[in-house]
């Protein structure tokens, strides 16, 4: 292994970046309107690289574009539409992508967006929002870039997990969309598998796409309570509060990400799992070759209930 040492869990997004020069390259972060995904899409853009921010609040993105522009005079970075929990939103971002001449390929797909609702949800397919969005949004939108990404000289996936994948302990293939309301599915429950599948899907799409160049990973950005996570309750809120000693910045919570996009030997990072800038052990379940096939198997069989992607 050949990480860098001098990184941890203070780090910046432009302090694992300086120095590099990402001109020629194309990358898209979703969920790039604030927290982490902002941090993350500017510092790739102040680097050089060429930014696609997904958004689903389309006066927010503006307003992010705004931002960088004003702190990076010759950022180049772009908007795209993008409601993880709408295929036909789905859909439209991928025609539009993959049909652009001045987008030859897609080098870097930081899959970032995330969502969870206290309540329980379910988006019009009748899927709960939080694995709608984490989860199977990403695989959609994934699976329909993939022939752009795999055009790139060097691809580079980044699924961004999160600690919360060690709950449950098991994928839950019977309810994996949770789309029965049951009392033992919470909010937390409901995310801590989603991120499960995040970490999962990391390590399928290096066993399908690794012999064609593809490389892939799950991280975890670290603790952050400048999220939407949580909004509508009081409670989440206090406890974020308080607990925010221990939390990261913005500005922190991308290092990981941006860190594990761009760095030079892929062999260092194929289907591994990172936190705080360094190497870290997932949960047994998320280093399951046998359950990524299946949950990659599973998603594909609800696609065609889904999405026409």
């Amino acid at each position: 292994m050949t990480l860098p040492s001098t990184f941890n869990r203070n780090s910046t997004a432009d302090q694992v970046l300086e120095g590099k020069n990402l001109s020629g390259k194309i990358a898209m972060v979703t969920g790039a309107n604030g927290g982490i995904g902002y941090e993350t899409a500017r510092s790739l853009a102040a680097a050089g690289a060429h930014v696609i921010l997904g958004c689903r609040n389309s006066r927010l993105g503006e307003e992010a574009l705004a931002k960088i522009r004003l702190a990076h005079p010759n950022a180049q970075v772009e908007l795209v539409s993008l409601d993880l929990a709408d295929p036909a939103s789905i859909a439209a971002c991928v025609e539009s992508l993959s049909t652009r001449n001045d987008i030859p390929q897609l080098d870097i797909l930081i899959c970032n967006a995330g969502s969870m609702s206290t309540k329980y949800l379910l988006t019009d397919q009748g899927i709960e929002r939080t694995v709608a969005v984490c989860h199977l949004g990403h695989f959609i939108l994934t699976k329909g870039l993939l022939d752009t990404i795999l055009k790139a000289p060097a691809p580079r996936i980044v699924m961004v997990s999160s600690e919360s994948h060690r709950y449950p302990l098991r994928l839950n293939f019977d309810n994996l969309l949770v789309a029965k309301k049951q009392n033992r599915i919470t909010a937390f429950n409901a995310y801590g598998q989603a991120k499960l599948c995040n970490a999962l899907m990391a390590l399928e799409l290096q066993q399908r796409y690794g012999s064609q160049g593809l490389t892939a990973c799950a991280v975890h950005p670290g603790a952050l309570v400048t999220t939407g996570f949580g909004r509508e309750s009081w409670l989440t809120q206090a406890l974020f509060t308080l607990a925010s000693p221990l939390t990261k910045t913005p500005h922190q919570g991308a290092a990981t990400s941006v860190l594990f996009a761009t760095h030079d030997n892929a062999e260092d990072i194929a289907g591994g799992y990172f936190s705080h800038c360094r190497t870290a052990r997932c949960s047994a379940e998320a280093g399951n070759k046998d359950v990524a096939k299946k949950l990659w198997d599973f998603s594909e069989h609800h696609l065609h209930n889904y999405a026409n992607v």
